[in-house]
Formats: structure tokens, sequence, C-alpha cells
């Protein structure tokens, strides 16, 4: 009876750790959910209306599949060689600030160096999608295993959670946003025509918001990994310094890749 009762303070004992764990891992990977939020909605945005959610379907499956592999992954390079972590986790922050800065650059310049996405096939989208979620999907699981510690199957538990609601979450929320304007068509016959036509003028605004917002968390999570990695305190406030650190990064990597791209079309001539 004794053993019963230990056992089963035992799991109750995991299971409160674990939740504990994945709260924390979701809130430092929160920021990195936005911009993957961001990047898929726009990418299913503007598709036929009776194609958008059986591509979000598409996505959210090969999103699982990512978050599987992120985590595996990670599992081994912990049990291997736990310093590979914090390089992975340098070169995606490196990779998100450089594509902040990207974005930002081509706001300014008014250029828009992306093919028009209702060029390209449905294939190609789905495909595009979930090989960005991938990238995004490592940083998620490194960022939420640097933030974790404890037993081994803890760890695991808390990285399975963490990559599921990931999923859930960000492509649940997909799914609702590019039906915003159907909703709001629906409303229109329904004869509610100022709620019907306030969705439907909402959604380029709510698009473009998302692009900001997404834009802003690549530099601070970027921010964040470059402070962590190199033990910075610029900063009394931590999201300054995660932002000024994210934007030096991001358009110091577009310059290096801008003189490299220079030297190579020069000596390839």
């Amino acid at each position: 009876m004794f053993s019963l009762l230990s056992l089963l303070d035992d799991i109750a004992t995991t299971f409160d750790d674990v939740a504990i764990m994945s709260k924390v891992a979701i809130k430092k990977t929160s920021a990195l959910m936005s911009d993957d939020l961001a990047v898929n909605a726009g990418v299913i945005h503007g598709v036929n209306a009776d194609q958008e959610l059986p591509m979000v379907w598409k996505i959210f499956v090969g999103s699982l599949l990512n978050k599987l592999y992120s985590i595996l992954g990670v599992v081994a390079l912990t049990y291997f060689y736990p310093p590979a972590l914090q390089v992975v986790l340098l070169i995606g922050g490196i990779y998100l600030a450089y594509e902040g800065a990207h974005k930002v650059l081509e706001k300014v310049t008014k250029q828009d160096s992306k093919k028009n996405l209702a060029e390209i096939s449905e294939e190609k989208k789905v495909s595009g999608a979930i090989r960005t979620d991938l990238i995004l999907s490592i940083e998620i699981i490194v960022i939420a295993q640097n933030s974790i510690s404890g037993p081994f199957v803890n760890q695991l538990m808390t990285l399975v959670i963490v990559g599921l609601l990931a999923s859930i979450l960000i492509y649940g929320l997909v799914a609702i946003l590019v039906k915003i304007d159907d909703l709001g068509l629906y409303l229109i016959r329904k004869e509610y025509k100022k709620l019907g036509y306030a969705c439907v003028s909402s959604m380029p605004w709510i698009m473009r918001g998302l692009g900001i917002v997404g834009t802003i968390a690549m530099f601070l999570v970027a921010g964040g990994i470059f402070a962590h990695s190199f033990h910075l305190d610029l900063y009394t406030y931590e999201v300054l310094q995660n932002l000024f650190l994210g934007l030096v990064g991001g358009f110091s990597a577009l310059i290096l890749q801008s003189i490299l791209s220079h030297i190579k079309s020069k000596f390839l001539r």
C-alpha cells in the first residue's frame, strides 16, 4: 500500500515538474511562435477559400513531424555532445536576425524579392512553409531545452508537450485568421453588414500587423540568443537589449552576405 502511494506521489511530482517546465519553456519560445504564426498566415492568406483549411492541415502535419525530428536531434545532441546545442542555437539566432533585417530592408527600399504567392502552386507553398517551420521548430525545441533541467524523462516529456502545444496553437490560430474574411462575407449575407464589412476590411491590417510583430519577434529572439551566448549585459531593460543586439546582428549578417555575394559574382564572371 505504501509503495503504491509512494509511486502515485512520484508520478504527481513528475507531472507537476513537467507542467512548470512546460510553462517556462512556452514563455521563452512565445516570441518565436508569433513569428511562425505570421509567416504561415501570410502563406495561406489569399488562396482559394476551399483550399485554405486543407493547406493548414498539411502544414500542421508537417509541423508535427518537424517537432519530432527536432526533439530527436536535440535529445541526441544532449546525450552525445551537449555543447553542439549552443552552436545550433547561435546559428539559428543569426538566421533569424538576418531574416528580420532582410524584411526591414525590403520594406524600406520598397522591394519585394519574393515571388507572387498567387503564381506558386499549392504543393510548393506547403513544402516551402514546412521547410520554414522546420527551422523555427529546431529553434523552439533548442530554446525550450535550454530553459529546462532535471531528469531526462521529465525533460523529454516537456519537449514533447511544448512541441505539440506550439503546433496546435500556431496552426489553430492560422486556421482562424485565414477564415476571418469568410466569416465577414457570411455575416454580410446574414444582414450583419457592419460587422461583416469590419471583418473583411480588417484582414489586410491584421496581416500587416502580424508581419510587423513577427519581424520584431525575430530580432528579440535572436538578440536573446546573442546575449545568452556571449554573456552580454548592455541595458537594464532586457527587451531593449535583445532588440538592439538582434538589429546589430541582423544587419551585420546582411552586410556580410552582400559583400560575399559581390565577391562571388566578381570572381565568377
